[in-house]
């Protein structure tokens, strides 16, 4: 139980990383900035324990929802350029790196006291009864993330095929656990 909340300050301390350029990541910047003005990394391992209130949890769901829609919307493009004849690569390239830039900042968007009991969300419960699991998909998605984008940088479309199947295959595991359809 030790490793999973030190695990999660962790991610939530990887996650803070100063301000940043587009209106969602300024979003998590000030949600990690103003979660608690005096943090410093024993408070920070009271978030992993401690629910956030409500009008942070909010804002870090509000967070969460559209970096998981820009994940969404950049696999989508990467998959029609992939399954294409003649893949436009500076579109593969930018959409994979967005992919695993976004990879990384989900360490920072799951603290606890952001589930479906607080708003209407994706999340299931089981995210934060089954931590340990939940982080291993987060990083095994992060990992397979980083190495679409490093395939993406060379010329192999072979290679970048493959590694965009392993990436699903990460996503997949994590949401047909702890994803509910959504309806907007």
């Amino acid at each position: 139980m030790r490793f999973v909340l030190l695990a999660s300050a962790c991610a939530l301390l990887t996650a803070c990383g100063g301000p940043q350029t587009s209106q969602a990541n300024n979003s998590q910047a000030n949600v990690s900035n103003t979660a608690h003005p005096d943090a410093t990394a024993n408070n920070m391992v009271l978030l992993a324990v401690k629910p956030l209130p409500k009008a942070q949890a909010l804002k870090v769901m509000h967070v969460r929802h559209e970096g998981m829609e820009a994940i969404g919307k950049a696999n989508k493009a990467l998959h029609r350029e992939l399954v294409s004849s003649s893949p436009f690569m500076p579109t593969v390239r930018s959409t994979a790196g967005t992919i695993a830039n976004l990879s990384v900042k989900a360490s920072g968007w799951f603290p606890l006291g952001t589930g479906p009991d607080v708003a209407k969300t994706g999340a299931k419960p089981e995210i934060w009864q089954n931590q340990g699991d939940f982080l291993t998909k987060l990083h095994n998605f992060q990992a397979a993330a980083k190495a679409m984008n490093a395939a993406a940088a060379g010329e192999d479309v072979d290679a970048m095929k493959a590694r965009f199947g392993a990436m699903n295959e990460a996503c997949k595991a994590c949401h047909d656990k702890y994803r509910s359809e959504m309806h907007h």
